[in-house]
């Protein structure tokens, strides 16, 4: 059996929160119903712009954005951070004589006496010595010097052996060593085997060979050396072809031998096709001598 309770009905919406809640200012159906709480006077009338009909959503709901949350002023960009380049590292002080002295000692006994992975081990070790800060003084000893000379024609110690003979050459007393050790033929016959960097690092110490008297009269002596400096022109990049029209001009700067080797017009254009090439400024001026030197020959 179903019973209503108007009463309860009755008192629910007549009771005083919900009266409170139509009457106040938070309801939208608000009206005066007690003349105790008047309603305030309406504001004065404000005449406003006119929006454009057809921009006015947008701009309302624009403006409103803005109003609640504020863009902020993003400012200047910042400048671009610059980063100064790092000096390079300082090169290692040379080592001392005397240290010198006994390494050279214990390197010749490895190359000359050592197993293989004796002797690869003892031209690393004369690598990392002599590189970075190549020594002056004191002098190679001859037999150290065979040893370094005798590895340009095997494979795995061209690559150290051509370093170390470089950075003997560069002290000149070591350049008489080299030239009495063999290295000129050695270097003329293994540099069309040697891979570019261990052909350049060779023709270079080739070329402070020829500084000195023997080395000149060995390189113009040498059957193959015209030969060889023209292909190795046509090969390699533009420091070592430098350092081949370098031996050239010394083979035909005082009316050398290799006029009797290899026609000067075949050498000239040779040399003339590696100038129109990569080749430096320094080779460029070498090689305008030697054409110099060939045609008058």
């Amino acid at each position: 059996m179903k019973t209503n309770h108007p009463k309860l009905k009755t008192h629910l919406f007549s009771c005083g929160f919900f009266r409170h809640c139509t009457q106040s200012d938070l309801s939208p159906t608000s009206s005066p119903l007690s003349p105790s709480h008047p309603p305030p006077p309406p504001p004065p009338p404000q005449p406003q712009p006119q929006p454009d009909s057809s921009s006015s959503s947008s701009s309302t709901s624009q403006s409103f954005t803005q109003w609640r949350f504020p863009l902020p002023n993003p400012g200047p960009d910042p400048p671009p951070e610059t980063t100064l380049p790092s000096d390079p590292p300082p090169l290692p002080p040379p080592i001392p004589c005397t240290q010198l002295q006994e390494l050279f000692h214990v390197a010749e006994l490895q190359i000359n006496t050592g197993s293989d992975p004796d002797r690869l081990s003892a031209l690393h070790l004369l690598e990392r010595s002599l590189v970075p800060n190549p020594p002056s003084d004191p002098e190679c000893p001859p037999e150290l010097m065979r040893g370094v000379v005798g590895n340009l024609k095997t494979k795995t110690g061209a690559k150290p052996a051509t370093k170390i003979l470089l950075a003997l050459c560069l002290a000149e007393g070591n350049r008489h060593v080299a030239v009495e050790a063999g290295a000129v033929s050695a270097v003329v016959e293994a540099a069309p085997e040697l891979d570019d960097a261990e052909a350049e690092r060779a023709l270079a110490a080739l070329e402070l060979m020829c500084t000195v008297p023997e080395g000149a009269a060995e390189v113009r002596a040498h059957a193959l050396a015209v030969p060889v400096m023209v292909a190795m022109m046509g090969r390699i990049a533009a420091r070592a072809r430098e350092y081949a029209i370098s031996v050239l001009a010394v083979i035909y700067g005082d009316g050398g031998s290799g006029i009797d080797v290899a026609p000067p017009e075949e050498v000239a254009r040779a040399v003339v096709l590696a100038l129109r090439g990569d080749c430096s400024v320094r080779g460029k001026r070498k090689g305008a001598l030697l054409l110099k030197a060939l045609e008058e020959n």
